[in-house]
């Protein structure tokens, strides 16, 4: 069973191993400003680490994108839309 302490922000980004590692990484978020969030602790070599993350979508941003390549047209994700499936 995997057990470790539940930190506060704070102490997480404090803590020696998340400086050893140098997983806190700076996200720009357009709406939100600059941040610093943890990262992924696993680094493999074939896949480096950015040196800034991207920021989350907001909800739907990327809905459109999804549908048509799920292979809907845009006549009908406008019809989703105005029914209010999406």
């Amino acid at each position: 069973m995997p057990c470790g302490p539940i930190n506060t922000i704070d102490q997480t980004f404090a803590d020696p191993q998340v400086r050893h590692l140098g997983i806190a990484k700076p996200v720009n978020h357009p709406n939100l400003g600059s941040q610093k969030v943890v990262g992924q602790p696993i680094h493999m070599s074939a896949y480096p680490q950015p040196d800034e993350l991207r920021p989350t979508p907001d909800q739907g941003e990327h809905t459109d994108a999804v549908l048509r390549e799920l292979g809907y047209d845009g006549a009908t994700i406008a019809e989703l839309r105005q029914r209010g499936a999406v």
